[in-house]
């Protein structure tokens, strides 16, 4: 039989296109596909019924922040029992079903209990940062581990102890960290990247084969609670990590916070910004385009945006603007159509979602009509998805010349949450600000009680 190659060449063009749709589907990492909290999902429910989307399932999970990722119609989500340890768990995404568990012991409580990460996919394994440190590569197949590590102790910090006064974390040095160990992992290439922040060293570069260290550089800064992420600059992909100032809530002497580019390739540091301070930092650096960088931080820190030119080998830092009336305590901010979305509530403020152009003027703020508070955000066909830190969902048209939403509901009920009085009485107990997952057009949402999943398209 004769094959005719132009209706060959039709048919893989077809089935490459199907191919590339479906995996652009999965969402395998913190932020998403690309890192940025975009999604390629179109069709989205522009109006929803009065109770909200339709829930396709939900599944109890234990209090915490970290959030889920999806690859292969498959979810993962790192869980956390404080008085055993972690529990890196699979579900169905159509049905909610559980698939297997991996656990491994690992007790300790820290202020703001619970799972506080979000695992990565790439291939056949699964990595995930524990709050005490444990790095965990998990063959998806056979459910068991590929190789361990400890971000933290490998390095020289000191283990958490069971009992110990959370305050001392505050003290620098080797000290277990006050908030724990909150690391997303980063693939990049045959890298597995995450930030240590001990005292010796900063940030990580593991074969994400076999855990082997490929390069460390020595501390950066204060120990923070950042991320590192990929930016690019000049065409060529850095990883952009962020520190803590110091002086602030934890005493000592008063130095800001470090924004350093680092050569992926062997950890070299090839420039660092220190005219921004920030004394508990959580949210990554965002990638901005044209070499430009936004840094946003809680606690007042505002943003800084910056640009970074390249002359030869050499790299300069430009600051283009700073302010204090935009900013994230927990997450990098949106960006669509030139124009920036964050959620700036702190313990001092209650500046709810606010907008931003690209030359830091603030087009608006919804305050506390309505409250937005640590939430979650997604953009996906030209919409924002937001959760407010609570029990609502929003969806909202991104619209420099005012807020304005769409739809909303009630998805969370109340946590119920208990123990700390501290914490509680400063942000509430529903405190629903892990990360949200986007993926063949379902949204996962993950409470401090429930993980719900909802239909978000027709």
């Amino acid at each position: 039989m004769k094959i005719n190659p132009i209706n060959l060449l039709k048919v893989f063009c077809f089935v490459l296109a199907g191919t590339t749709s479906i995996q652009a589907q999965d969402w395998p990492q913190f932020l998403g596909p690309e890192g940025n909290s975009t999604s390629p999902q179109k069709n989205l429910l522009r109006e929803w019924p009065e109770n909200g989307p339709e829930v396709l399932w939900t599944t109890d999970v234990n209090v915490g922040y970290g959030g889920p990722v999806v690859k292969d119609g498959k979810v993962y989500l790192l869980d956390r029992e404080d008085k055993f340890g972690d529990h890196l768990r699979c579900f169905d995404l159509e049905t909610g079903e559980e698939l297997w568990k991996f656990s491994y012991e690992s007790p300790g409580e820290v202020e703001f209990p619970g799972s506080r990460s979000v695992p990565a996919l790439d291939g056949n394994y699964v990595y995930s940062c524990g709050q005490n440190g444990e790095l965990y590569c998990i063959d998806v197949n056979t459910q068991q581990p590929v190789w361990k590590k400890n971000v933290w102790t490998d390095f020289g910090g000191e283990p958490a102890k069971v009992g110990e006064d959370h305050f001392a974390g505050l003290a620098g040095g080797t000290h277990f960290p006050m908030w724990g160990i909150a690391q997303c992992p980063l693939i990049f290439g045959d890298l597995l990247i995450v930030a240590s922040q001990t005292p010796e060293v900063g940030v990580v570069a593991y074969n994400k084969e076999n855990g082997n260290v490929v390069w460390k550089t020595p501390s950066l800064g204060t120990l923070g609670y950042v991320s590192p992420a990929i930016a690019k600059i000049d065409g060529e992909d850095q990883v952009v990590m962020i520190t803590a100032s110091s002086g602030g809530f934890g005493g000592g002497e008063a130095k800001p916070s470090n924004v350093v580019g680092i050569n992926p390739q062997n950890g070299d540091t090839l420039w660092t910004y220190s005219n921004w301070s920030c004394w508990i930092p959580s949210s990554s650096a965002y990638d901005a385009g044209d070499n430009k960088i936004l840094i946003v931080g809680g606690y007042r820190a505002g943003a800084s945006m910056i640009q970074i030119e390249k002359n030869g080998d050499e790299y300069k830092v430009n600051e283009l603007f700073k302010t204090a009336e935009f900013g994230e305590h927990t997450k990098p901010p949106l960006s669509v159509n030139g124009y920036y979305y964050a959620q700036f509530s702190n313990n001092e403020t209650r500046d709810g979602l606010v907008c931003m152009d690209g030359e830091g003027n603030i087009m608006w703020k919804t305050k506390r009509d309505p409250a937005f508070n640590k939430g979650s955000m997604i953009v996906a066909d030209g919409l924002i998805l937001a959760t407010d830190g609570e029990t609502m969902l929003y969806l909202i048209e991104p619209d420099p010349s005012g807020f304005k939403p769409l739809a909303s509901a009630t998805i969370l009920k109340e946590s119920g949450m208990t123990g700390n009085e501290r914490v509680i009485g400063i942000v509430g107990t529903n405190q629903n600000w892990a990360p949200l997952a986007l993926a063949d057009g379902k949204l996962l949402i993950k409470g401090q009680r429930q993980m719900v999943c909802l239909k978000l398209i027709e």
